[in-house]
């Protein structure tokens, strides 16, 4: 059988040179649509559930918000774990799946079962399932510089101009935003003023509410025309929330700024973010989609960053202190340089000791050809190119070679042997 595949190969040179070629131009394609990353994915299929409960404590986390949710996601098919931590103010939930399970189809099942048993939460909590990413979703990290700029107008812009155009990369599943000052309206009511006034807490609260909302009204009917109708009474400015009125009486009307001190203050926080010991920074995360190709998600949010740099307040940059594009750059380039001296080293080596230009250029040729269909096995298995694969590919040169010295040092005998001289076809 092998003879015959042998002789079959040596009659049909063509063929074989046509097929060799076309294995090395497939092997090249998938290597360049293959994902580039510095490390494997080894993570699990898994599906996160993060809710944020302002105010209550991890006894009333647990009890009112953890506990209903798992319950819920219990019975979940090729669900293989389910664990949680309550923490003060909110919950992480995490659903393990077995390995293979298709993620869009297991956050799918997540999604109905938290939506069936959302209405029994408490009101004012939020949150929901987490981006879809993994643990080594890190993918690049960048701070707001600016010399003019608050902590809370870098956290604004950081929110309201940078975060929405990065999330529309490709690749890009959420981006973060940590640090400065999220800013917001304070109405700080006065016990005092609110006594002499009549005026109870739970007015001003459904006055705020009540009052920081548009209205639609219907259409009027002009002739041939019709005109929508509608009532805006959102806030725009911090002086309509001060003439907002909380109750009339004998035509004296009291107003918010009457009872209560109205400014511009910031969320509560509780971390900060600082650079070098230098202070507090304003800082964004990008991270990575599952199985997004690294290299080239790092690609597009560097050109996506220099689109907006134009448009950003004067003064202002970006400064960027983690980029996991460099780091896929180094591991690829370390691999490729070990396996290209592989190459040469073997090249050299058997000539030397082979004797024989034409047998070690065979040998030599096998390598990359064997890294080439290797290449095309990784693409079909939805395998990453990564330190890992491309360094137990470089291992694997020694082994090829000792298979392939071997075969065409027999191959040279026989080529030498008079006897079989004419004989091959």
């Amino acid at each position: 059988m092998l003879a015959k595949l042998i002789q079959f190969a040596l009659t049909q040179r063509l063929l074989m040179l046509i097929f060799t070629l076309g294995l090395a131009a497939a092997g090249t394609l998938a290597y360049q649509s293959l994902p580039i990353d510095a490390f494997p994915d080894v993570s699990s299929t898994q599906v996160k559930i993060i809710i944020k409960a302002p105010g209550m404590t991890p006894e009333e986390v647990e009890a009112r918000i953890t506990a209903p949710i798992e319950v819920e996601m219990l019975g979940i098919p090729h669900q293989v774990g389910l664990r949680s931590v309550a923490k003060y103010a909110v919950t992480d939930i995490t659903v393990d799946f077995a390995d293979g399970t298709d993620i869009y189809w297991a956050r799918q099942q997540v999604a109905e079962r938290l939506n069936a048993v959302w209405g029994n939460l408490p009101t004012d909590i939020s949150g929901g399932m987490a981006p879809l990413t993994t643990p080594l979703g890190e993918m690049f990290m960048f701070t707001v510089e600016s010399d003019t700029l608050s902590l809370q107008e870098k956290r604004s812009l950081l929110d309201w101009v940078i975060r929405p155009q990065l999330r529309t990369v490709p690749g890009v599943a959420d981006v973060n935003a940590l640090g400065g000052l999220v800013r917001s309206y304070e109405i700080v009511p006065d016990n005092a003023r609110m006594y002499a006034r009549g005026v109870a807490i739970n007015a001003l609260q459904n006055v705020l509410e009540n009052n920081n909302r548009n209205s639609g009204a219907g259409r009027l009917s002009d002739g041939e025309s019709s005109l929508l109708v509608r009532a805006e009474g959102g806030f725009k400015t911090i002086e309509d929330v001060k003439n907002t009125v909380v109750r009339s009486e004998q035509g004296m009307s009291v107003k918010i700024a009457d009872v209560a001190d109205v400014r511009i203050g910031s969320l509560t926080r509780y971390g900060a973010v600082t650079s070098n010991g230098n202070g507090e920074v304003v800082e964004g995360l990008v991270l990575g989609l599952r199985g997004a190709n690294a290299q080239k998600l790092v690609e597009g949010v560097k050109a996506k960053l220099a689109e907006i740099a134009p448009s950003l307040p004067k003064g202002t940059s970006i400064h960027v202190f983690y980029d996991r594009g460099n780091l896929v750059e180094r591991a690829v380039h370390t691999v490729t340089k070990a396996l290209l001296e592989a190459v040469v080293l073997v090249l050299i080596l058997l000539v030397l000791f082979l004797g024989n230009f034409r047998a070690a250029l065979t040998i030599a040729f096998i390598l990359p050809l064997s890294a080439l269909f290797t290449f095309l096995l990784m693409r079909n298995f939805d395998m990453s190119a990564n330190l890992m694969s491309l360094g137990g590919l470089t291992i694997a040169i020694g082994m090829l070679v000792d298979a392939a010295v071997v075969v065409v040092e027999n191959v040279v005998s026989h080529l030498a042997d008079t006897k079989k001289a004419g004989s091959l076809p």
